[in-house]
């Protein structure tokens, strides 16, 4: 709404929220029941029947309004709805030029130096398709999605599972444990009797 310079008016006053609630009674009782006429159970065919019934139902509940006066404003160029209407976050790029969001890396493609967009904050925009657009500056940035290798382990059967899972480990050998009865050189201890013994 800010970006649209679009400010957002509550309704506040009974009569308000009373014509908003039997907006939306009206919605959530004749809709649902004139999907239901037509036996429309997928987002598909019900976004093809929405003109047919805004049309119906404008022609039936519409009172001429007091001014015609239109308070629409045409949309700017430089106004994208598509990226402007999506989930937005701020993130800030890494020394490698690197970004993360919902557990996905994104590497920065730039022909710009690196120095240049190293701790840059750029906006990472997802709209409901999944699509990502990283912009900064308000212009978006090629990018590539960065696989971390995993490292699979190995796979066994039931009947060994809790075999593998309960055997322990040996340490490693510059373990503290390995060197019990060693210098720090690595030497062992010689062992000493007392005097006057065999």
């Amino acid at each position: 709404m800010h970006d649209l310079d679009i400010q957002i008016i509550c309704a506040n006053s009974p009569q308000a929220k009373g014509r908003i609630e039997r907006a939306n009674q009206t919605l959530q009782d004749r809709l649902v029941k004139e999907l239901r006429l037509r036996s429309i159970a997928d987002m598909e065919a019900g976004n093809a029947y929405l003109p047919e019934f805004r049309e119906d139902f404008n022609r039936r509940f519409a009172v001429i309004p007091r001014s015609s006066h239109n308070a629409h404003r045409p949309l700017l160029k430089t106004e994208n709805l598509e990226l402007i209407l999506t989930h937005l976050e701020t993130r800030t790029l890494s020394n490698n030029l690197t970004v993360q969001s919902n557990n996905v890396i994104y590497q920065i493609q730039s022909d710009r130096p690196d120095y240049a967009l190293r701790k840059a904050q750029v906006t990472v925009c997802e709209n409901a398709k999944g699509e990502v657009t990283i912009l900064y500056k308000n212009k978006p940035l090629s990018y590539t999605i960065f696989h971390k290798p995993i490292r699979q382990a190995e796979v066994v059967d039931t009947k060994t599972l809790n075999h593998q899972i309960r055997t322990p480990k040996p340490p490693a050998p510059d373990h503290p444990w390995r060197q019990f009865g060693h210098h720090k050189s690595g030497k062992p201890f010689q062992e000493t009797t007392p005097n006057g013994s065999d």
